[in-house]
């Protein structure tokens, strides 16, 4: 039931990928008014995480679909970089709390299920021998 719980835990993540991913490919695309929503009037290092992670995080929802195990690394990668800009360099991106919070719930749950299932695995292999 735990792992059912997971594969569904890991989709969900990747559907919220998928929205980050279309927010920063509208932001590459220009689509919004404002000199931030476009590429060619954002400030250098909006530019290199837009493009970064326009890419980055719609490779994450894939691999958290497929439930591959590269998918959560790749996640990590998206988050620790919104983290290290939200969080730690605000003076250059601004601060999102709500991203951050949704980043750290995330990582939560999924230690929490990766320690169940260890947990899970350990028990039932001394239960056969």
């Amino acid at each position: 039931m735990t792992a059912i719980a997971f594969e569904w835990f890991q989709r969900l993540v990747a559907l919220y990928c998928l929205l980050f991913g279309i927010y920063y490919w509208v932001r590459l695309v220009g689509f919004y008014p404002g000199s931030l929503w476009r590429f060619d009037l954002m400030p250098t290092q909006w530019q290199v995480v837009t493009a970064m992670l326009a890419v980055l995080f719609p490779v994450a929802a894939i691999g958290l679909w497929m439930l591959s195990s590269w998918g959560p690394v790749i996640w990590f990668i998206c988050a620790a970089t919104e983290a290290v800009m939200y969080g730690g360099l605000p003076q250059r991106f601004g601060r999102l709390d709500p991203v951050l919070i949704v980043h750290l719930a995330v990582a939560l749950v999924y230690v929490g299920f990766r320690a169940t299932l260890f947990f899970q695995r350990r028990r039932a292999a001394l239960t056969t021998h």
